[in-house]
């Protein structure tokens, strides 16, 4: 039996006769902590500025002082980055074979000295030797081995050496600069218009932080730095600078999209977890390696 009915009836209280509940003052309510907020972006974003900054200034130095060193700084940044896209390609039951992918990086140096030629012989004896390397072991997934191999090379080592190509040019410092400040507008311009005008998802299964608004704040911002740089440091046409730095930051946000069907694939938020804010090396140069080519194509026919 219910209480009422062990208890008998009950007295009828009038409205105003009965107790009010209670009710806790302000001071004795205790405030519940807000929720803890993440950053719109994404990311932490003053680790991602001193990460930057460093980086920045280490290309620089390397560009002043001393041409050669640059290309060293690509050849350890393809090293870490072949390292790091082999590690997580595993994810997906793919084993390349490692040692001749590492060896691979020798393409950066190779295309300096000896130009686009010697980059393309390096490139075609880089796979073949991934495939004699992967040949000699058991044959399931061999097929699979091998084109993870040479995607690697052909994504990494051998995109990053066309940085090597514009090195090379008389001009060549103010080629690199160029490329690296038209990307680093592209991903900067981006960032700050998609955190505060951002409406419309870009490619929200791939990159939900991605919006049109971000996209178009990319190219805008890109193609004014362009047309700055290939007039001050290049001696160019200003619409030359225009249409690499707009050509730039297109293909820049497909690389970052690219690179993020990849882990979406392959179950990773992050290629790696070496650069603070940023993720791994991979995760900062798959706009670079994409936009390091149309930005060798581009100036090398406008300017």
């Amino acid at each position: 039996m219910t209480d009422d009915q062990t208890q008998g009836p009950v007295a009828h209280v009038p409205p105003a006769s009965r107790p009010a509940p209670a009710v806790s003052s302000p001071a004795t309510v205790a405030a519940d902590p807000p929720p803890a907020r993440t950053p719109r972006a994404g990311r932490n974003l003053p680790a991602a500025i001193g990460v930057a900054v460093v980086l920045l200034l280490l290309i620089g130095a390397s560009l002043v002082f001393w041409k050669p060193a640059f290309v060293l700084v690509v050849t350890a940044a393809s090293l870490i980055g072949v390292w790091e896209l082999a590690a997580a390609i595993r994810n997906g039951r793919v084993h390349p074979p490692l040692p001749p992918l590492l060896l691979s990086v020798a393409l950066v140096p190779l295309a300096f000295w000896g130009g686009a030629d010697a980059l393309g012989l390096g490139f075609v004896t880089a796979a073949a030797l991934v495939l004699v390397w992967r040949a000699v072991g058991p044959p399931e997934g061999a097929v699979r081995d091998i084109a993870g191999g040479v995607f690697i090379i052909a994504y990494v080592p051998l995109l990053a050496a066309i940085t090597s190509l514009m090195l090379a040019e008389p001009d060549g410092v103010g080629r690199i600069v160029t490329f690296i400040l038209v990307t680093v507008a592209s991903d900067t311009g981006g960032y700050a218009v998609g955190v505060f005008k951002g409406r419309t998802p870009m490619a929200p299964s791939l990159s939900p932080k991605k919006s049109w608004e971000g996209f178009a704040g990319s190219v805008g911002t890109s193609a004014v730095v362009g047309a700055v740089c290939v007039v001050l440091l290049l001696d160019g046409a200003w619409w030359a600078g225009l249409s690499v730095g707009a050509f730039a930051a297109v293909f820049a946000t497909i690389g970052d999209l690219s690179e993020s069907a990849i882990k979406r694939d392959l179950g990773i938020k992050d290629m790696g977890s070496l650069l603070p804010g940023h993720g791994g090396i991979m995760d900062r140069l798959d706009s670079l390696l994409i936009t390091a080519t149309v930005c060798w194509a581009l100036l090398h026919v406008l300017v």
